[in-house]
């Protein structure tokens, strides 16, 4: 039942949308559900939690109640969204011109877990969003050229938040992995401050800030050319036992 305080939305998530095959893009979901919280207003930070991976093609139920929103198919929790009251770090700008370059060291050149991801995957360009976060040299960051596909936009022509989220998400994975390694994401803290254009090149940004067990953290930002920052997040992965 739901009370008139609660708004209820029957969602799927489309198997372009996708991350490991099968499942939603970590990112992707995580920006689509934040936005049932604020729709179009970024006041504050909004702290994403992945409770289980999201099907695609299915019929799944994204509710607002408050200060929460939350995805669930059936009686299971998927994902989780509050609003929080915090600053997040971000890594510092890379030019574009040298976050193209890093590219070419990009890791999932060599062995990519998810191939099909629809961020970070070598999907044909305008189908998947194709950040490669390479290593920058002499620094401690990954970084790639974003190029934004005009085919990412809404029925209006706005890149969605989710989009934006997706961009921050696949490089704090990749600011850890070495060849063969793998991890799903666990959570995502994310402020957008401005907003993407389709067409646009932007810097996608990230750094790794420590492991605790399977538990791999790290931070990532897009800027613009100018090197405005457009959004910070930091992220919580879990790898395989």
């Amino acid at each position: 039942m739901t009370t008139a305080a609660e708004l209820q939305t029957v969602v799927t998530v489309p198997a372009r949308f996708r991350g490991p095959e099968g499942v939603a893009n970590g990112g992707w979901i995580a920006g689509t559900v934040s936005e049932a919280l604020h729709g179009a207003q970024h006041d504050s930070a909004v702290e994403v939690t992945l409770h289980a991976p999201t099907p695609l093609d299915t019929q799944l139920h994204l509710r607002h109640l408050a200060n929460t929103a939350t995805l669930t198919h059936g009686e299971r929790l998927l994902v989780e969204a509050i609003t929080v009251t915090e600053e997040l770090d971000a890594p510092e700008f890379v030019p574009f011109n040298e976050a193209a370059l890093a590219e070419g060291g990009f890791v999932g050149f060599v062995d990519h877990p998810f191939p099909g991801c629809f961020v970070c995957g070598t999907r044909d360009p305008g189908d998947g969003m194709r950040i490669f976060p390479g290593r920058v040299s002499g620094s401690d960051l990954v970084a790639a050229g974003w190029r934004v596909p005009m085919t990412v936009t809404d029925e209006d022509g706005v890149v969605p938040d989710a989009i934006i989220w997706s961009a921050l998400d696949c490089a704090t994975g990749w600011a850890h992995f070495q060849p063969g390694e793998s991890a799903l994401l666990g959570r995502l803290t994310s402020r957008i401050h401005r907003r993407v254009y389709p067409g646009g090149t932007y810097s996608v940004v990230a750094r790794a800030t420590g492991r605790e067990g399977r538990k791999l953290f790290g931070e990532s930002a897009v800027y613009e050319v100018d090197g405005t920052l457009v959004a910070a997040a930091k992220a919580v992965w879990i790898a395989p036992a």
